[in-house]
Formats: C-alpha cells, sequence, structure tokens
C-alpha cells in the first residue's frame, strides 16, 4: 500500500504516520520513508494498557493516561507519564511495560501544531470511516462480485466525504511540509 502510494505520485515524504501497535505497518513505513515519525494511537494504547488492570482501577489509571496525553507541554505530559509508572509499576508491571514501550512514539505529536493534536492523537477518525463500509459489508452478508464490492466501498467512502471538514490549523500543513520545527505545539522561531 505505501509503494502503491509512492508509485501513483506521492512525492512528498509523510511527516507523521500515526497507527496503533501493527508492527507489519511500522517496519514497512520505515522501509519507505525513513524519516517518518511514528505516532501511536493513544485510544487503541489505553485499551491494551486498561485491558491488563482490574476493572476498578480502570477509571483512575484511564484519568491519569488522560492527563499524560492531555499535558500543555511535552515535560509536564513526561512527568505524568512517570507518575502513571510509578503508581502502578509494582502491582500492574505489565501494564506500565505496554506504556513505557511505546513513550516516544505516544508522545510524538508535540512536535507538531497544537491545533493538529486533536487529529493526530488517535486513528478514529480514519476508522470511523472504514466502520460504516464494514457494516454495509456485514449486513448485506458480502458484496457480490470484486468489482461491486470495489463500487460499494467507493460509493460509501465518497459520501462519507461529505461530511469531513477541514483539520485545524490546516494552513500550518505547509509549515509542517517544510520541516518547521514545533516545540509543545508552538513554531520555534529560527535563531537569526
Amino acid at each position: 500500500m505505501l509503494l502503491d502510494c509512492k508509485a501513483r505520485g506521492l512525492e512528498v515524504e509523510p511527516s507523521l504516520a500515526i497507527g496503533d501497535g501493527a508492527l507489519g505497518f511500522w517496519k514497512a513505513i520505515r522501509q519507505v520513508w525513513d524519516t517518518t515519525k511514528e505516532q501511536r494511537c493513544w485510544v487503541h494504547k489505553m485499551a491494551n494498557i486498561l485491558d491488563k488492570l482490574p476493572k476498578g482501577t480502570q477509571p483512575k489509571a484511564k484519568a491519569a493516561l488522560h492527563e499524560i496525553y492531555g499535558a500543555e507541554t511535552k515535560a509536564e505530559a513526561e512527568k505524568a507519564f512517570d507518575l502513571f509508572v510509578k503508581t502502578y509499576r509494582a502491582k500492574y508491571p505489565k501494564a506500565t511495560e505496554c506504556l513505557e514501550k511505546d513513550k516516544g512514539a505516544l508522545l510524538a505529536f508535540y512536535d507538531f501544531p497544537a491545533e493538529h493534536w486533536v487529529h493526530i492523537r488517535t486513528t478514529n477518525p480514519i476508522e470511523s470511516v472504514f466502520s460504516t463500509v464494514r457494516l454495509r459489508h456485514d449486513k448485506t452478508k458480502g458484496s457480490g462480485s470484486r468489482v461491486a464490492c470495489l463500487t460499494m466501498v467507493f460509493k460509501l467512502m465518497e459520501s462519507a466525504s461529505r461530511g469531513w471538514r477541514s483539520l485545524n490549523g490546516s494552513p500550518l500543513l505547509v509549515d509542517v511540509v517544510k520541516g518547521t520545527v514545533f516545540k509543545d505545539g508552538i513554531k520555534v522561531k529560527p535563531a537569526v
């Protein structure tokens, strides 16, 4: 898929790729675009972490995880991250290991415009479009021929696209593509 995007004319290497923990995707992206930064999906990661905790502990842990990705600065996020690890490591080492192994990829969004954060912390906006296709496919118990399936998917995506809105701070995409440095979501002025 990534090679196909490149072959069809994607000339500018993506600045950021957002995904869950699917190792095949990350391995492939490093082979096709070696400087693309990785952002792990917070929704998927939180589900994986909370799954490793008892039900009674989950609400408090979830709030602590929200403190990490909701922090105003990367330093505050790292402080909340360390607090989560200290709080839960002794009793729930699998949960903290799950969080710690992707620390850099979970906090990558801090190097991009703050206006984009709501869009790049999770893959859910993309997945919600595909869930419509999956639901229709399940309801029709398949889609018949390959052509019928592709036509259905195209029409569903076309219909879904009517409700899409612009990325928050979309004019900042030019800066991102140019390689402008952002720290804690704020553009860093080059030294004169």
